[in-house]
């Protein structure tokens, strides 16, 4: 499968604000948790229409892969930074 038909080259700077503003919004105590994915989602949305010049149903598609993205890379570090721990507790 080939990523970059999904998510443009420059769409990829997206999905990187994306992931800093994630992670700005989890510090962010009046943010719940529940509610960052929302955001990102309408973030990367209205991001993806604005680089792609245009509201089409692709700039729209690629802004929620770019959020997916986002969240996907941001608990892939945090399951593996804390694997450790999880599996202390396991046992």
């Amino acid at each position: 499968m080939d990523l970059e038909k999904f998510v443009p080259e420059q769409l990829m700077i997206l999905v990187a604000a994306l992931y800093v503003i994630g992670m700005c919004l989890k510090s962010t105590p009046k943010v719940k948790d529940w509610l960052i994915p929302w955001i990102l989602i309408i973030i990367g949305i209205i991001g993806s229409i604005t680089l792609q010049k245009g509201f089409t149903a692709l700039a729209v598609f690629q802004g929620i892969v770019s959020a997916g993205l986002a969240v996907l890379s941001n608990q892939l570090i945090k399951q593996t930074v804390n694997r450790d721990e999880d599996d202390k507790n396991k046992k």
